[in-house]
């Protein structure tokens, strides 16, 4: 809090306005902020003046010690939009401004540049715009916009308001220009984050002299020469990630001798990585990733005491995994992907490493069995094996790793069956085991592990039905959570984007795509510690609610293999959970009216069996987004509960050709247009006709249109099934019509599945041809390619 930080003068001066001018002022700001037409939900300033007549006891007001004067306004994260109030210079003694955490749009109002006490402001996190003129406010110490939508250069601003600023947070925005004489001025300047913006040009040349610097993610290009570290060096973080810097790292950033962060990832440097940063006694994080540093790692860097985190990713190594790797033994994070090493694990030891937390060696080429010494680590939290060739069972002995949260094994080869033994993994967040070969059934031992939230087990050769206690899992996930809170977390690297995405990005309708799609790097960060501590990156509501908060989403993805049965009704228990992927199976039976229970934000059960009515209950989850039910068997009548789903964004219930009734004219369905409804003969829509032959898909043809062929690989055409549907339509409507009176018949499910399941298993097949034949180096490097741009 900034008051605890600045103190406010007693003695401010004389003035014509008082503490009754100050309050009209506020009276006012509040009509202003009440009469906004596109305030959602008002903020605690709503109260103003109900209570008390003294704007002193006011929510967010602060004053001068005699209670003279207002010099200070926080209406943070108070559901404030629109324009800014243009008036706050008419508190002449306002020192402090806090309107983070809002939806503001629109220019900073040329008000505010009159506000010349002002030593502190915060407009962070709103969507204001435009160019950035601030020169009125001389008297600024801390300015923070990051997180907002400015743009041009910085030539108005800066260096005129330079001559008190001690901490500049101008990150996540738009602008543009040069950076390398901006703060030239700036004396007192001991903070500066100018990341997430388009700068180009050189780098400005005195940041060695603040204790803290951030530039990464932007295009700011050149060599870093040496004089640019003077002895004086008083640096702690130093981050010039994602630009493109080029050359060889200067020896002299030694002189940064108190510096704990050091993040170059992400450029173009080459050479030796300076045996020099060995001599940082106060190391903590070194992120060398991303650029061409030669594959000789200094010996000199093992003395680094302190260092916790080291990332050597994407720098092209190669081969073996070098040998000095096994000897930090200090190291707490060691994230060695992207890397095309092909061995290594044991000739460099680092399977003995005894502190290691997070290993990630994913996106490399290693095969072979995955080492069962892993187990061995005690405290292994996250070991990410992910996009390697590794093949065989997974270890048994893995279930023996007390503290694990995170196992990514997935797109490997890796087949057998998923070991019981993962069920005794108490602390387990998220199993990622997708895209492998794994067969057999789900092992109802994992329904012990209480902690986990994610689970992607899909495209994989799993069978057999889901077992009752599965439903289990996620139950209470607090402990861990709150260990994680406690305990002192590993800073994430950049790295850190890509467990991030594969972690969230689950399915392409996937509500947490739109928190992951224009993620930057410290979007990441924020991301990664907000999971591991339990706290929700997206805003969910409860079943029968539309009133969103943000907390923990877990999910459940089976997509793509062969599991079969009838959907256990204890689905309805897995209240922490708000999206469920079972898609492309086998499942059949009457989806259980439970499953109305769940607080979901996206459901997927497309591709399989199931029969029987719609559960109606499905209209309480008010939420939903995403909502995937076509290629069923359902029947009876269309439940007209669905219009209840306001947000859905995406809705499919086609080929279910036994569903009858009306689609609503009105409502949330009524958006939906033919391509969410074909194939339901039997169904009525007000706006367009779901009779006509052009609603079935076509079964010859490409991938697209292709549904197989018959045991002699005779192509089926679909012109035949036209003209014999034409010639025998009234009859056949008449023998099905008496045949479900009595009961769904077999024939006719075999026959709707056949055809179903059999262009699922083709789709299927081609992408594991592509995935597995011969086409699989290059297809591999374009989902790589695609991973890596976080």
């Amino acid at each position: 809090m900034f008051l605890c930080c600045y103190e406010i003068a007693a003695g401010t001066a004389i003035s014509e306005t008082s503490l009754d001018t100050d309050k009209e002022i506020l009276l006012n700001l509040k009509s202003f902020l009440l009469n906004d037409y596109y305030q959602i939900s008002k903020g605690q300033y709503e109260e103003w003046n109900q209570t008390s007549s003294n704007p002193c006891d006011w929510y967010g007001i602060y004053c001068s010690p005699d209670g003279e004067r207002v010099t200070g306004i926080d209406l943070s994260d108070n559901g404030i939009s629109g324009l800014m109030f243009n008036n706050f210079s008419a508190l002449t003694q306002l020192q402090y401004l806090d309107l983070s955490k809002n939806t503001l749009g629109g220019a900073i109002p040329d008000d505010l540049n009159r506000c010349h006490n002002l030593v502190y402001l915060n407009l962070s996190y709103n969507l204001l715009e435009g160019e950035l003129n601030l020169s009125g406010l001389t008297s600024l110490e801390k300015l923070d916009l990051s997180a907002n939508w400015f743009l041009g250069d910085l030539k108005l601003s800066f260096p005129s308001i330079c001559n008190n600023l001690v901490v500049a947070n101008l990150s996540e925005n738009n602008f543009i220009g040069r950076i390398d004489t901006c703060f030239d001025g700036c004396r007192n300047l001991q903070y500066l984050d100018l990341s997430t913006n388009h700068f180009i040009g050189n780098i400005w040349t005195g940041f060695s002299r603040l204790v803290e610097f951030s530039v990464s993610e932007n295009n700011v290009a050149g060599p870093i020469s040496a004089s640019m570290f003077v002895d004086n060096c008083s640096l702690l973080a130093l981050d010039l990630s994602e630009n493109k810097f080029q050359g060889e790292v200067p020896r002299e950033i030694s002189n940064c001798k108190n510096l704990v962060v050091l993040n170059l990832w992400g450029n173009n440097f080459t050479g030796s990585i300076p045996s020099q940063i060995g001599s940082i006694s106060t190391l903590e994080a070194l992120f060398l990733g991303g650029n061409r540093f030669s594959r000789v790692i200094p010996e000199s860097l093992l003395n680094l005491k302190n260092l916790a985190s080291l990332d050597l990713s994407r720098n092209s190594f190669g081969g073996q995994i070098q040998e000095i790797f096994g000897r930090f033994t200090q190291l707490k994070s060691l994230v060695l992907q992207g890397n095309s090493y092909t061995g290594g694990i044991y000739s460099s030891g680092i399977h003995r490493l005894p502190n290691i937390s997070n290993l990630d060696l994913s996106y490399n080429n290693l095969s072979g069995h995955l080492p069962v010494e892993f187990s061995q680590m005690p405290s292994l939290k996250f070991l990410i094996l992910a996009y390697n060739q590794f093949t065989g069972p997974i270890p048994l002995e893995y279930g023996n790793l007390s503290v694990l949260q995170g196992l990514d094994l997935s797109f490997n080869r890796l087949s057998g069956s998923i070991p019981p033994s993962l069920g005794k993994l108490s602390s387990l967040l998220w199993l990622m085991l997708a895209y492998n070969s794994l067969t057999g059934e789900i092992p109802s031992e994992i329904g012990n592990c209480a902690s986990l939230l994610w689970i992607n087990l899909a495209h994989n050769q799993l069978s057999g039905a889901i077992p009752r206690e599965v439903t289990n899992i996620g139950r209470n996930a607090t402990p861990t959570f709150e260990s994680n809170r406690k305990g002192i977390q590993m800073m994430a690297s950049p790295s850190n984007c890509l467990v991030t995405d594969r972690l969230l990005n689950v399915d392409k309708n996937s509500p947490f795509r739109s928190v992951t799609t224009t993620q930057n790097w410290k979007d990441c960060r924020s991301k990664w510690d907000r999971l591991l501590r339990g706290y929700g990156i997206y805003s969910v509501c409860l079943v029968g609610s539309s009133v969103r908060t943000y907390e923990i989403s877990g999910y459940i993805q089976l997509s793509g293999n062969q599991l079969t049965g009838e959907l256990p009704r204890d689905i309805g228990k897995m209240q922490n959970f708000r999206m469920v992927y079972l898609g492309s199976n086998e499942f059949y039976g009457k989806l259980p009216r439970e499953i109305g229970n769940l607080p979901l934000l996206d459901l997927n059960i497309s591709w399989n069996r199931f029969s029987g009515e719609i559960p109606e209950e499905m209209g309480n989850m008010r939420c939903l987004s995403n909502l995937d039910l076509s290629r069923n068997n359902f029947s009876g009548a269309f439940p007209t509960q669905l219009n209840n789903l306001n947000e859905l964004s995406h809705f499919n219930i086609s080929f279910n050709p036994l569903l009858s009734g009306q689609i609503p004219k009105h409502g949330q369905l009524a958006i939906f247009g033919k391509d969410s409804f074909l194939g339901n003969p039997l169904l009525h829509s007000p706006f367009f006709n779901l009779d006509d032959q052009d609603q079935f898909p076509p079964i010859s043809g490409d991938e697209d249109d292709e549904v197989g062929t018959n045991g002699g690989g005779v192509q089926i055409k679909w012109e035949a099934i036209v003209t014999g549907y034409g010639c025998g339509m009234v009859l056949g409507v008449a023998m099905l019509y008496l045949s479900f009176r009595k009961g769904e018949p077999n024939w006719y499910l075999t026959v709707v599945d056949g055809i179903h399941m059999l262009k699922a298993k083709r789709l299927e097949k081609k992408k594991n041809a592509r995935r597995r034949g011969n086409g699989k180096n290059s297809s591999k490097l374009e989902v790589i390619e695609h991973h890596l741009r976080c």
